[in-house]
């Protein structure tokens, strides 16, 4: 019973936070649902101004035939899966990047009076469903790679697509969310935080081999977000791994993934306790 009474008691507080969120993010759809023009165009211009990175993508194939020995289908699938888990992620959790401004005007003590977790307040605040244009956007470049793509496909293969998407998704969470506990004492590191979420996915839309071995490293072992695609993706595409790594390697991105959003579970809890109010 000792035990089982802080499980339920997690699992509580998830279902709380779960339906939190929901509610708040259900209030602001419906509240950018009203003006329906005003929304589709700021979607399309959401979609429109990330589609730009892929074409810059599609001049520089104008000029080689390869980059970084990898063709065009394999870049747009290395790009599609990037901008698409991290889409999902801007969607769900992009909003999380305001914890600094809300810690520097004291705002933050107005979610931690509510009977509900601050961190889906958070999230959910500003719910901006014209985000899903990004997701749109890299989910076509996807769908066109997966098209066009040279890919032996096999049941391991065809599972480790989605699962890399979801998976991505949440370590992309888990960066958004320790950049936010981080901001509880740095207060205005939202660019810091834009370097990790921002910066990352524009990284993984390229081949691994025409970056430093050191930046790949790190990106392997100090912030992991080549297990967003990088790893299973050269798996999928039948291609070497890079520093020499075994293609298994690739599909530990659940359990990275799991790992990060632990970790960025503890940073945060640690960031909310060590909060003092402005005093205003």
């Amino acid at each position: 019973m000792a035990d089982g009474a802080p499980r339920a008691s997690a699992w509580r507080q998830l279902d709380d936070g779960i339906r939190a969120y929901r509610l708040i993010a259900v209030m602001g759809i419906r509240s950018q649902l009203t003006y329906r023009v005003s929304f589709a165009v700021t979607a399309f211009g959401n979609f429109a101004a990330t589609a730009f990175d892929f074409v810059t993508i599609l001049l520089m194939f104008t000029q080689v035939d390869a980059l970084g020995g990898f063709s065009l289908p394999e870049v747009a699938f290395l790009y599609g899966t990037s901008a698409t888990a991290f889409g999902l992620c801007d969607l769900v959790m992009g909003s999380v990047d305001r914890v600094g401004a809300r810690v520097r005007d004291g705002t933050l003590d107005v979610l931690l009076l509510r009977p509900a977790p601050v961190l889906a307040q958070v999230a959910a605040d500003r719910f901006a469903l014209r985000r899903v244009g990004r997701v749109v956007q890299g989910g076509a470049v996807l769908a066109y790679a997966l098209g066009a793509a040279d890919i032996d496909w096999d049941v391991a293969r065809v599972v480790l697509v989605p699962v890399m998407l979801v998976c991505g998704g949440l370590i992309f969470a888990a960066v958004f969310v320790a950049g936010a506990a981080f901001q509880f004492w740095a207060q205005d590191a939202a660019e810091v935080q834009s370097a990790f979420t921002y910066g990352g996915t524009a990284l993984l839309q390229y081949p691994p081999g025409l970056f430093a071995k050191d930046l790949v490293r790190g990106v392997v072992f100090v912030v992991p977000l080549a297990f967003v695609n990088w790893l299973p993706a050269l798996y999928v595409l039948g291609r070497p791994l890079p520093l020499g790594m075994p293609g298994w390697v690739g599909f530990l991105a659940p359990a990275v993934g799991a790992a990060c959003c632990g970790a960025a579970g503890l940073a945060w809890r640690k960031g909310v306790r060590a909060y003092r109010s402005t005093g205003s």
